[in-house]
């Protein structure tokens, strides 16, 4: 097995000795300890065609992972390429998460199977010998992945359907020129994490009390830019776009309005201000 950065992993032996003591302390350290799965292919006599080569993910970058995509014990989780299943079985053992790791590799399923199994969890994680995209990923809260940059752009239109809100963790390799929301450096390469942005560009009605407020938005992923129309007049207006959550900011003669709200398809509940109504022209 190969370690991510590194020429080579530990020596069987050496790792289990060391395997063994972590799971005498009762510690997990993600990836610390994983089978080779080279022999598992041979007796299984199969010899895979991937479209992504293993190459297995250090401690430190999954547990940058973990972070930045703020998995807590209500999330379930879709691991893209799961090799040895380390970044999920980090997720369930560390964060109390639940989910789904797909692989081409059957001996690597086989091996991530077997783990989840001495650790406790596979009542919460399944591993499923499949391609990633024949995946149905509706049901994630999280999506980790560490693949190809060609096979993160194959991904992305994909991704960007998902929820609003759902949240994206990639080793490595960006999504072109879909910004980062955040960018961490670990172990000297990159780790990037996106928030599925709503689809907010058009024109929108707000209702605010016996006032009138007209926005105009255009979208380019998460970042948005607009006019807006208080009463008939132009007003100066930012926006700030997080998941599902929007922010505006209209600057008026008489002071600053404030607008946060939701985006739910055509429609924005606010919060605060319960007669504030927000709706889409089509």
């Amino acid at each position: 097995m190969i370690d991510e950065d590194e020429g080579g992993g530990f020596g069987r032996k050496a790792a289990g000795i060391l395997a063994a003591a972590l799971v005498t302390l009762g510690i997990l350290f993600a990836g610390a300890y994983f089978v080779d799965p080279s022999a598992t292919r041979e007796r299984l006599g199969l010899i895979p065609e991937l479209d992504v080569p293993y190459v297995s993910s250090r401690p430190p970058t999954v547990q940058a992972m973990l972070d930045m995509a703020d998995i807590g014990p209500d999330d379930y989780v879709i691991d893209l390429g799961t090799g040895d299943g380390r970044i999920l079985l980090a997720a369930a053992v560390d964060r109390g998460a639940s989910g789904l790791g797909v692989d081409l590799d059957p001996a690597l399923v086989e091996e991530a199977r077997s783990r989840a199994e001495s650790l406790g969890v596979a009542d919460r994680v399944k591993f499923r010998e499949q391609d990633l995209f024949d995946t149905p990923l509706d049901q994630a809260d999280v999506i980790t992945m560490f693949l190809l940059p060609s096979v993160n752009m194959d991904l992305r239109p994909r991704l960007l359907e998902l929820t609003p809100g759902t949240r994206i963790v990639s080793n490595r390799f960006d999504m072109g020129d879909w910004p980062a929301d955040e960018e961490r450096r670990v172990v000297g390469y990159p780790v990037y994490s996106w928030i599925v942005p709503a689809d907010v560009a058009g024109r929108w009605l707000v209702k605010i009390g016996e006032g009138e407020l007209t926005l105009n938005f255009e979208q380019d992923y998460q970042t948005v830019r607009g006019t807006a129309l208080l009463n008939g007049e132009n007003a100066p207006m930012t926006a700030e776009l997080r998941g599902d959550r929007l922010s505006i900011l209209v600057s008026t003669p008489d002071g600053e309005i404030l607008l946060e709200g939701r985006v739910e398809g055509d429609a924005i509940s606010f919060i605060g201000g319960a007669d504030w109504t927000a709706s889409r022209q089509r």
